[in-house]
């Protein structure tokens, strides 16, 4: 079987997808013996990518380029820099030298970041926890952007 490719920018990107011949569909013995390797190979590789050392911020969950580039310049420059802070440390850092505008997606990714998570199923009590250590550690200023911010987001 081969994988299927496609061009990006002129260049093929080789991706993990498969087609299925049609004779497979007939004969299920030989369709059910490829996903049986196919379900093992990718809870190996899943398996494999959570217990990897990731080493570029990017490559964490829920980050990109652009974040990485954004908390080198406010000084935090890897993974383990980034595991040391905290999210709520990082986000503050964050803040010097973005002003305040930032949102709170941003605490919640790094969070999730750094959980090795997706920002999404980060609890609301545990949203509630970065919120309030986010107030308790900063200025009155930050205290008035947060009542700005949650107001918005009720909106």
């Amino acid at each position: 079987m081969q994988p299927y490719i496609y061009k990006k920018r002129r260049f093929p990107v080789v991706t993990k997808y498969y087609s299925v011949p049609d004779n497979w569909w007939e004969q299920t013995d030989i369709l059910m013996n490829f996903t049986t390797e196919a379900l093992v190979i990718a809870r190996y590789d899943k398996k494999k990518k959570k217990t990897a050392i990731l080493t570029r911020i990017k490559d964490l969950p829920n980050l990109r380029l652009a974040t990485e580039c954004m908390l080198k310049k406010a000084g935090i420059t890897s993974v383990e820099q980034l595991q040391a802070k905290g999210s709520v440390c990082a986000y503050q850092a964050l803040q010097k030298f973005h002003s305040n505008a930032l949102n709170f997606a941003l605490l919640w990714a790094l969070e999730g970041a750094i959980e090795r998570i997706y920002w999404s199923v980060i609890t609301p009590q545990r949203r509630d926890e970065l919120l309030s250590l986010l107030i308790h550690t900063n200025s009155t200023n930050t205290v008035d952007y947060v009542f700005t911010e949650l107001i918005l987001m009720q909106r």
